[in-house]
């Protein structure tokens, strides 16, 4: 009789282990589940964060070795972001499975890199054992706008293959800081030769027109392309285009015919702004 009221009374106990388990788990994953939030968003919560510890520092003060290591992370932080160009905006991410040394984590992770944005999906599977922690990606899909971009689609496609984000990282700091480049310099000779410069495309084309403002009918476009391999290595790739009238063809054939090698000159022994300002030079004598 003892024996089966102790039985009743173990079944009890392991099914109330059991919902505590499950409502543990639960807990995590509402813990771990989360929105999109934007700037706004993330300052408000910063905010309040600030106005009650403000409050509660007059009770307790607050830790100086603590307070110190919040400040040096936060200069870590402020200048990794200036370092590479890299800024988050939005995170979420969502428990799908777990069932003992065993987790799968989905994320989803969207910022800028300079003027370049992006954003990133994948599930990272990670294993526990007695000596350490393995994490693997899995499930990698990397958006970037193709239409003002579309030199990275190569590049994208084999971080994609390989589900490798430093790299990816790497190299599109470097690349994105390249495509801001190109952006001020367009900017610059814009603002500076207003009437000789054209930009049909905007600040984010990947070509200028120099146009004389008489009408000579003469016209040069530099075109800027910014490559990037498989392995993500990142190549400025520049070149000029001619577009001259018959009459002035006949009467200028050589000097035209040999422009885009002198540019290429140009760039090697000047630089890239000098041998465009040079250019520009020349358009707006041409009479």
């Amino acid at each position: 009789m003892e024996d089966n009221i102790y039985q009743v009374y173990e079944d009890e106990i392991r099914l109330l282990e059991e919902e505590i388990q499950m409502l543990t788990e639960k807990y995590e994953d509402g813990q771990q589940e989360s929105t999109f939030y934007s700037d706004e968003e993330i300052l408000m919560s910063i905010k309040s964060s600030q106005r009650e510890f403000q409050g509660e520092s007059k009770e307790r003060e607050f830790p100086s070795d603590l307070k110190a290591q919040l400040e040096t992370l936060e200069t870590d932080l402020s200048f990794l972001m200036k370092f590479t160009g890299i800024s988050f905006t939005k995170h979420s991410k969502k428990t799908v499975e777990k069932s003992g040394s065993r987790t799968i984590q989905k994320h989803r992770l969207a910022g800028n890199c300079h003027s370049l944005p992006f954003q990133l999906e994948f599930q990272l599977l990670q294993i526990k054992n007695k000596e350490n922690v393995s994490a693997v990606i899995t499930n990698l899909n990397i958006v970037m706008e193709s239409g003002e971009y579309s030199g990275v689609s190569k590049f994208v496609s084999s971080i994609e293959e390989r589900g490798n984000l430093l790299p990816f990282f790497k190299s599109l700091s470097s690349y994105a800081e390249w495509c801001e480049h190109r952006r001020c310099t367009f900017l610059h000779f814009k603002a500076k030769y207003p009437d000789i410069v054209q930009l049909p495309e905007g600040l984010s084309g990947d070509y200028i027109v120099l146009r004389n403002p008489k009408p000579s009918g003469l016209e040069l476009m530099i075109v800027w392309k910014i490559d990037i391999d498989e392995d993500g290595r990142t190549t400025p790739v520049l070149d000029l285009l001619p577009k001259v009238p018959e009459q002035v063809l006949e009467q200028t054939r050589a000097t035209i015919e040999n422009a885009p090698t002198c540019f290429r000159s140009m760039l090697l022994l000047f630089g890239i702004e000098a041998a465009i300002e040079n250019l520009i030079k020349v358009v707006g004598l041409k009479e």
